[in-house]
Formats: structure tokens, C-alpha cells, sequence
């Protein structure tokens, strides 16, 4: 049986430092994207796989780069970007961007599980 991730656990386990970011960043990224797993807890962890990566580190263009893929039916990819100078601030804006489109899928696929919002009443007819 699979476990339901806790919400840093699953960033921890799941995440993959892609180019960069140092090994030695590891558990600082890990703690800026903590809100993030929130939001996946309702994946098994097995579900989910996360990269991160960096572009031109201190520089001009420096761009951060968050993936998620989600196994479902069909695998899901979500991407958030971010062009901000600051490290901390790029972090925090590639989190709360995925957070949002994370929301966005779940809210795409859930109606069709409940029947009270898969329904419609039919309209009353005018004389």
C-alpha cells in the first residue's frame, strides 16, 4: 500500500536539482517550496516527480524553472517560471505560481467524481 506524502517529505523525496542548483542548496530549496506540498498531498508520492533548475545564476536573464509531473489517468506537466534577480523571491514565485496551477488541475478533474456537480437541473419551462 502507498502512503499520502507529508508536505515537506514529499518535496524532499521527490525533487531533483537539475542545472544550477548545488547539492549543498538541497534542504534551503526544499524549505522555500514547503507550501507546495500541501497541495500535492492528495498524490501518492510515487505519482509525482518535481525538477527544478537555474539559468545564468546572478546574471541579467537568470531564470528558475519548476516541473511537476503528476501521474493520473494520463501524466499531467505543469511548468512555472520565473525571471526574478533574486534567488529567494524566483523560489517563491515558481511555488506560488505551481500552486496555482496544481489547484487548477484538481478543480478541472473533480466535478466529474461528484455527482452533484456533474448533474444539472433542468430549467422550468415558461407558458
Amino acid at each position: 500500500m502507498t502512503e499520502t506524502p507529508d508536505d515537506t517529505t514529499v518535496i524532499a523525496q521527490r525533487l531533483h536539482l537539475a542545472t544550477g542548483f548545488h547539492a549543498s542548496e538541497r534542504d534551503w530549496v526544499v524549505d522555500r517550496l514547503a507550501a507546495l506540498g500541501s497541495r500535492l498531498r492528495s498524490f501518492h508520492s510515487e505519482q509525482i516527480d518535481l525538477r527544478i533548475s537555474l539559468k545564468d545564476r546572478r546574471g541579467v536573464e537568470q531564470h528558475v524553472t519548476l516541473e511537476c509531473w503528476i501521474s493520473r489517468s494520463h501524466r499531467l506537466h505543469l511548468v512555472a517560471t520565473s525571471s526574478k534577480r533574486e534567488l529567494s523571491d524566483a523560489l517563491n514565485e515558481v511555488r506560488t505560481e505551481l500552486i496555482r496551477q496544481v489547484d487548477e488541475a484538481k478543480t478541472r478533474t473533480e466535478p466529474r467524481h461528484n455527482r452533484a456537480l456533474r448533474s444539472v437541473p433542468a430549467l422550468p419551462e415558461l407558458d
